[in-house]
């Protein structure tokens, strides 16, 4: 059987190569507009509305079935006291003045964020932390806490086995800890038992955005497009942060009024330039916008260092003398040259390489960026945390 080739017609006419370079050259650059374009924000993700928040909770509690790493009830003294209250509550009676040295319990802190909107039944995590002195809350677990909010009412019970995100090891008086082992948390261990009720809409029916970031061209902007979006004036800004709005007069359209705002996006304006140090860490963090004015740095270090060697010192024969030891320790000090560079007016990224260039470490930069700040040539607010 024969089998004829059937020729498809061109559809499209035949492009020469250069032009074709051209094509993809533009589209390349359509794609890098659409993606400039599209730097656009929710206001979902900007602000928040009034009243709309976490609710912080604390209880006090007990774990139980620590492998030996528990309070030491002598030196934690409440700790044997909730344990004898909780066995009273329990039906068991303790002999008066009876001293129970346990080590497999501790006495904790727990905490827990009740989101809003939040109906009885629903589990929420819990962040369990050590009041005492023991050692370790690995493989402990949690005893019925109640957790309570700022107005002394209960909105939450905890319970739950407790997972230790650290490691130790312990062996002939040594030891090694790898992140903190009196901590933990336990993943849905709360269950929430009443919600807070919200009042989102005031008395005038009217109820406020808050930028999580102050800043009045935004504001404005925010408010301007919320007018469009509805067409009438539903929104003014306030302030720098807040946004009023005008809620629909039927109490059913009120959801979907609040999720069509949080839909709108805008352009926000660019951030100020910032730079946050972690005095505790070392952590140091620049936005895109951070640049420096012409400046001259010298840095150097200065290093001490102490090294002690221990000899014995034997007594003459026959003498009341006794074998001693002898410390003897020398100390070096040194001093690295500081030297002078020159840094010219840049960006980010040219900031970033001229401190690496110069060897610093993260805590020289805080040094630095300290010293750039206080003579004026840091162009960025100085935060340290």
């Amino acid at each position: 059987m024969e089998h004829t080739a059937m020729r498809i017609p061109r559809l499209l006419p035949r492009v020469p190569r250069p032009a074709l370079w051209v094509y993809l050259g533009l589209w390349m650059l359509l794609l890098l507009w659409g993606s400039l374009a599209g730097a656009a924000e929710r206001l979902g993700e900007m602000a928040d509305f009034l009243g709309v928040r976490n609710n912080s909770l604390i209880g006090y509690g007990l774990v139980v079935g620590l492998d030996g790493s528990g309070d030491q009830t002598m030196q934690a003294p409440f700790t044997g006291q909730s344990l004898t209250n909780m066995l009273q509550k329990l039906g068991v009676s303790v002999p008066p003045g009876s001293n129970m040295q346990l080590r497999n319990i501790a006495a904790v802190a727990v905490t827990a964020k009740l989101p809003p909107f939040a109906r009885q039944g629903q589990p929420i995590d819990l962040v369990v932390s050590s009041i005492g002195n023991a050692r370790s809350l690995r493989g402990g677990t949690l005893l019925m806490t109640p957790l309570k909010g700022a107005d002394g009412q209960v909105y939450a019970i905890g319970q739950g086995n407790i997972h230790v995100g650290g490691a130790g090891a312990e062996a002939g008086g040594s030891s090694a800890v790898v992140n903190q082992l009196s901590g933990g948390r336990i993943p849905g261990g709360g269950t929430v038992e009443r919600g807070v009720p919200l009042d989102i809409v005031r008395a005038d029916g009217t109820l406020d955005l808050q930028l999580k970031h102050a800043d009045f061209n935004n504001a404005q902007l925010a408010a301007t497009r919320i007018n469009q979006e509805f067409g009438q004036r539903v929104a003014s800004a306030m302030d720098g942060s807040t946004i009023r709005l005008q809620a629909p007069p039927n109490p059913d359209a009120l959801v979907g009024f609040m999720a069509r705002v949080e839909s709108i996006e805008i352009e926000p304006q660019a951030q100020d330039s910032r730079v946050v140090i972690n005095s505790r860490t070392g952590s140091v963090v620049m936005n895109s916008r951070v640049s420096l004015r012409p400046a001259a740095v010298a840095h150097g270090n200065l290093s001490i260092y102490i090294d002690t060697n221990y000899g014995v010192s034997q007594p003459a024969p026959f003498s009341e003398g006794q074998t001693a030891i002898v410390p003897d320790s020398d100390i070096y000090i040194e001093q690295e040259e500081g030297a002078l560079h020159f840094m010219e007016g840049a960006d980010l990224s040219e900031v970033v390489r001229a401190l690496n260039a110069m060897g610093a470490t993260p805590q020289d930069l805080m040094s630095i960026l300290e010293s750039l700040k206080a003579a004026g040539s840091l162009r960025a607010d100085l935060e340290i945390i």
